[in-house]
């Protein structure tokens, strides 16, 4: 039996005029990256916020622009680590339906822990099997932010998802380290409230995921979109907040879920149907 979790955003009156400014307005900051490449975190975060804009007008992401703003937001977030992993020379991506010759700027700290997740998110949704490959490759040290930034339980899951994806031995010491780490008796950083309701529930449905879990894995997402509401949902600044459009991490293991045939029997906006089923794979250059 399926299970409905709604959505707790609705479209405001001017929701599609503002996705398309903030689409007008990423497409200027992307044009200016060859000339500034040092905004490209700022970059990223414009595209991240321009596809939840993009799900909030249409929450099926049945529109070809709102998988286009995945794609680009994708594209941003490789490309953050492309340009920051070299001190020198140019970084050819493609952001935005166009190559771009990117100067490379060396180590940042923006391209740390938390921007790897989310840039492994989206090339997972995308389904961008050789980007994943190439974030992965990425050494641990230098996705380090400056001590008290995060919790040190970031590293252990950043750590298990890239020792998954290449296949490295030691896959569940990682995750139970994960696990232990982001207890909310021994995590630190993170307010209480966010590490249960939007950072742990990925890691407990990757659990599920590895697992093969069939039977446990709707039930652990059905909990992870509850959970997700009730972070977001908690005060009038959260619930008007963009960022609660989606649950891009529960999301992205749903992907790799999906595409392993584990049965999804959760329906909910909160996971766009056609980015869940990857409906417009292959429609262009990515």
């Amino acid at each position: 039996m399926t299970v409905n979790i709604a959505r707790h955003i609705a479209p405001r009156p001017d929701a599609v005029q503002f996705a398309e400014q903030l689409g007008d307005d990423l497409a200027e900051e992307i044009d200016d990256l060859e000339s500034s490449p040092e905004m490209i975190d700022f970059t990223l975060n414009s595209a991240v916020m321009n596809l939840r804009a993009r799900c909030v007008v249409d929450p099926r992401a049945a529109a070809v622009e709102t998988w286009e703003a995945a794609v680009t937001a994708m594209q941003l977030g490789s490309a953050l680590f492309a340009v920051t992993g070299a001190s020198e020379g140019i970084i050819e991506s493609r952001i935005d339906r166009k190559m771009r010759s990117l100067p490379a700027i060396g180590e940042r700290s923006t391209a740390d822990a938390g921007n790897w997740l989310t840039a492994f998110w989206l090339a997972v949704i995308c389904r961008e099997q050789d980007r994943m490959t190439q974030l992965c490759e990425i050494p641990l040290e230098r996705l380090r932010a400056p001590e008290g930034q995060y919790d040190e339980y970031i590293y252990h899951w950043v750590d298990t998802l890239q020792t998954y994806w290449l296949r490295r031995p030691g896959l569940v010491e990682k995750l139970t380290a994960t696990f232990e780490a982001s207890n909310s008796s021994v995590a630190r950083i993170a307010p209480r409230d966010l590490l249960d309701g939007v950072l742990y529930p990925p890691i407990n449905l990757f659990y599920h995921f590895v697992r093969k879990d069939e039977e446990g894995f709707s039930p652990a997402l059905v909990e992870a979109l509850k959970l997700h509401r009730l972070y977001w949902t908690l005060n009038e600044d959260r619930e008007a907040d963009i960022d609660g459009s989606i649950a891009l991490g529960p999301l992205a293991i749903a992907c790799l879920a999906y595409d392993g045939e584990i049965p999804i029997e959760v329906e909910s906006d909160y996971l766009p149907k056609h980015l869940l089923q990857h409906s417009w794979l292959g429609e262009f250059p990515t």
